[in-house]
């Protein structure tokens, strides 16, 4: 399954390369950290990410002012990420390999995994490396999906996911187009009527340009697997790898941005 999973996302970032618009801004970046770290506390900071892909967070993070940054990307989007950040080579350093390598890679001030440990099937041996890789008093922030706030949408994505899974790798595109549609029309109703998700639609993917809107729902829908976690799960997750100081925001209703200092 982890195999698996790393093979999806190695195909949907050598596909999908760009990062433009609201989809890669310090704008997003501001929304996820939010309220525990704001862009400006990162400026200065010697920063890893588990999980780079294209190097959207890469990007991100150089913009808010990031001194040094390891990026850490296992799939065979590492030359997509190499490339969308080759102007910052004199900051980023891409390392071709999966989260435990963080372990090795120390001391940072600060770790970042934004939307990727939700897609491991055994996430605990990476969030003890990026334990060991923090310099004292570092932190930790991750983004989990949630599992609160998410009924209704999970009992439409289960079924959708089931049959995906079973779809060759290119029909999927033409399933996110269509579904493209419903999510437009929901993210205009959702303007003027709170709807479960009404909060994400208005203040994230409606800001989102439509290329982009298609390509989440795509990365919903490609993954070989993903957890949807609860609170308590979710900030056992850290605290288990010995992180002090946890603490989880309910981010737009939808999903969890987690902190945790290294004592």
């Amino acid at each position: 399954m982890k195999d698996q999973t790393i093979a999806d996302f190695g195909h949907q970032w050598t596909t999908y390369t760009k990062n433009d618009g609201f989809y890669g801004s310090v704008e997003l970046l501001a929304d996820i950290l939010h309220p525990y770290l704001r862009p400006s506390d990162i400026s200065g900071l010697s920063v890893a990410e588990i999980g780079s892909g294209s190097g959207r967070i890469v990007r991100m993070l150089a913009m808010a002012g990031a001194a040094k940054i390891t990026a850490i990307e296992p799939s065979g989007a590492i030359h997509v990420l190499r490339e969308n950040t080759k102007e910052l080579a004199a900051k980023v350093v891409c390392v071709h390999s999966t989260g435990e390598a963080i372990g090795e890679l120390g001391p940072f001030d600060l770790i970042v995994s934004i939307g990727v440990l939700h897609h491991i099937p055994d996430p605990v041996p990476v969030v003890c490396a990026a334990f060991n890789a923090l310099a004292p008093k570092g932190k930790l922030l991750v983004w989990l999906y949630g599992a609160e706030g998410n009924k209704s949408y999970l009992t439409l994505l289960s079924p959708l996911r089931w049959i995906t899974r079973k779809l060759p790798r290119f029909a999927l595109p033409t399933l996110t187009w269509m579904l493209y549609l419903p999510l437009w029309v929901y993210i205009r109703i959702c303007r003027v009527i709170s709807l479960p998700l009404a909060d994400y639609m208005n203040n994230v993917i409606g800001k989102m340009a439509p290329d982009k809107q298609r390509l989440v729902i795509y990365d919903q829908l490609n993954p070989a697997y993903a957890k949807y976690y609860s609170r308590a799960e979710a900030e056992e997750l850290l605290r288990q790898a010995g992180f002090e100081g946890v603490k989880a925001h309910h981010r737009r209703g939808y999903s969890w941005t987690l902190i945790g200092l290294k004592p």
